[in-house]
């Protein structure tokens, strides 16, 4: 258990990490100073560590960061914006994964394996993970940004109402796994197959 930790503690972090990060910055370039202004265009970790999603992540291999928030005033273009902003974190966590992916088929070196891939599987469980359209998740934003203008407005007010009772249905493990678990596992099943086996 702590030669896991000692592996997994630090892949964790880089995920979270650049994946709030990537938020903040995808804000900023869109026009919102409000992550700047609290902190949040940052690399350091303590800026971006929530402490439930991280354990959630640490023992459940997947969870969330501290929720980078942003002005949609700000934004030209407040839904399409909050999208794109909410789908940098998964994204950019998928782009690593993928890198590092290659770097470990070309090293061809055991010690490259045991450091990189942790921090491979992190990334991919954290991207999938947040895709899910439940608040406070990425996926709920960027799926109202993609609805069509009255669902979106629907969908927006039904997630305010039962979202958090959501988000503990899709956590809760039931007959030894979560919803959540089932859910996206073949999915993140499929993509560290396609990186990490092919």
């Amino acid at each position: 258990m702590f030669s896991e930790l000692l592996f997994f503690l630090p892949a964790l972090i880089i995920a979270i990490t650049i994946h709030e990060f990537a938020h903040a910055w995808m804000a900023d370039r869109l026009g919102d100073p409000t992550p700047q202004l609290q902190g949040r265009l940052s690399l350091n970790p303590l800026k971006h560590l929530d402490p439930i999603g991280t354990l959630m992540l640490l023992f459940f291999r997947f969870g969330w960061g501290k929720p980078v928030e942003f002005d949609p005033y700000n934004l030209r273009h407040p839904r399409r914006d909050a999208a794109l902003i909410s789908l940098a974190g998964p994204a950019v966590n998928l782009i690593l994964a993928t890198a590092l992916s290659l770097v470990l088929k070309f090293s061809g070196s055991p010690l490259f394996s045991i450091f990189l891939y942790p921090v491979i599987l992190i990334n991919i469980n954290l991207a999938i993970f947040n895709l899910l359209p439940v608040p406070p998740l990425d996926g709920t934003k960027i799926l109202y940004g993609i609805l069509p203008a009255d669902w979106a407005d629907e969908y927006n007010d039904f997630m305010g109402r039962y979202g958090t009772i959501l988000l503990i249905l899709l956590i809760i493990p039931i007959g030894g796994s979560s919803l959540a678990i089932n859910l996206i596992m073949p999915v993140i099943n499929g993509i560290t197959k396609l990186l990490l086996y092919s």
